[in-house]
């Protein structure tokens, strides 16, 4: 039971819209992996999922064999779908559920390949019944076999001894995606393509490619080499959108930082973020507020106190910088936020009273009929950080409310 005056709604008709508008982008001959890893990117991976399903997507990416299980409980397989991709390979010991929920794991190293091949052989799994998907590593060194012969090769070979295992997918991940004409770019999909040649030439027919997250389908420079490479070998191209679902996307920028052009697309917020003032307080000129006195009052002023602190995701950096809404109007946040409490000055704001919803990220509607928002962009530039970062740190404790 949720009784905190916290919360977190989720906008199921944004998340549809979203997910729709990007398919357009992608276009027919493009498949998307719906990504729905670190908690939906904090959204709430099993209600994000479950929609995402019923809207048609045919793939979902996850982060681990553990969140597949989860998302695989409330999207069961109809007809093979949603397919269910475990995006950073599998451990010890979970091989089992792999195949138990009929995940689809990426793997690179060989014992990803060895744990999934016994465990399918002591099944006694038909051939080709296990789908993989191969990550190649073409210059990011985080994830993925090398995409050299001497690298490669072995595991090709390792795969094709293991009778259950299929080569399904082949995949690389950019590293500078949003960064118009970054060399970078050129240098991996270049590495990509040798990669498949050796991989086509060792026999395996992958049925899908794909390559890269929300920046690389947005940015023209990087989704035309992939669809040729997939067109080259006869596969389907697959993109990989995450943020963007959710209502946000990097700008692309130039090695200059310059903003440069990117694929159209209409995305909404899905999430917002609110509370109540749960006290209220005048202090005097000179007094000192919150922990190592960071700001003093110039002047008498009305302080609101907020149930919400780091704890539960509110970035610490926003402390002294970052404002709230109230009653259509912005107020600053003031002092250190602390674990669980947030002050903020509503000295200019008329008629403020314990029981007022305050917005973190979010709309609200001025006195004057004019509609102000606070988005995770907004919270990222005053924490200097991105938007999947303060997306991702609303806690578990922060109760995720369905909404339309």
């Amino acid at each position: 039971m949720h009784t905190r005056p916290i919360w977190a709604g989720i906008s199921r008709s944004h998340l549809i819209a979203n997910f729709k508008n990007l398919q357009a982008v992608a276009g027919v001959e493009t498949d998307l992996l719906a990504m729905v890893k670190g908690n939906a990117y904090g959204h709430g991976a099993t209600l994000c999922a479950s929609w995402l399903a019923a809207a048609g997507a045919e793939w979902l990416g996850v982060t681990s064999v553990e969140e597949g299980v989860a998302v695989r409980q409330v999207c069961p397989t109809t007809a093979g779908k949603p397919r269910i991709l475990v995006m950073c390979g599998l451990w010890t010991g979970e091989e089992e559920a792999v195949l138990d929920d009929a995940l689809t794991p990426a793997v690179w190293d060989m014992q990803h390949i060895e744990l999934l091949a016994t465990a399918a052989e002591r099944r006694k799994l038909p051939p080709a019944s296990v789908p993989v998907h191969l990550e190649i590593d073409t210059g990011m060194s985080r994830q993925g076999v090398a995409a050299t012969p001497e690298a490669l090769m072995p595991v090709l070979d390792r795969i094709r001894a293991a009778s259950a295992l299929h080569l399904e997918g082949v995949f690389t991940h950019f590293a500078s995606a949003e960064v118009f004409d970054a060399t970078q770019n050129l240098d991996q999909i270049e590495n990509f393509a040798r990669a498949l040649e050796k991989i086509i030439g060792a026999g395996f027919r992958p049925a899908w490619v794909h390559g890269g997250n929300t920046a690389t389908l947005l940015g023209p420079q990087m989704l035309s080499p992939l669809a040729a490479l997939a067109r080259l070998h006869h596969a389907r191209l697959m993109m990989r959108p995450g943020i963007a679902l959710y209502g946000y996307a990097l700008p692309i920028v130039d090695v200059e930082g310059s903003s440069r052009q990117a694929l159209p697309v209409a995305l909404e917020p899905i999430l917002h973020w609110k509370t109540r003032v749960v006290s209220l307080r005048e202090v005097e000129a000179g007094a000192l507020v919150g922990y190592n006195a960071t700001f003093t009052a110039k002047r008498p002023m009305r302080l609101a106190l907020l149930p919400v602190g780091y704890a539960d995701g509110l970035n610490r950096k926003l402390s002294n910088r970052g404002h709230v809404l109230v009653r259509g109007r912005q107020a600053a946040i003031l002092g250190r936020i602390s674990m669980d409490l947030t002050l903020v000055d509503v000295s200019a704001i008329t008629d403020v009273a314990v029981g007022d919803e305050v917005v973190l990220i979010g709309e609200q509607t001025a006195p004057d009929g004019s509609v102000m928002r606070i988005t995770a962009a907004d919270h990222a530039a005053w924490a200097e950080t991105i938007p999947y970062e303060i997306l991702c740190a609303i806690s578990a404790r922060v109760p995720r409310i369905a909404a339309e």
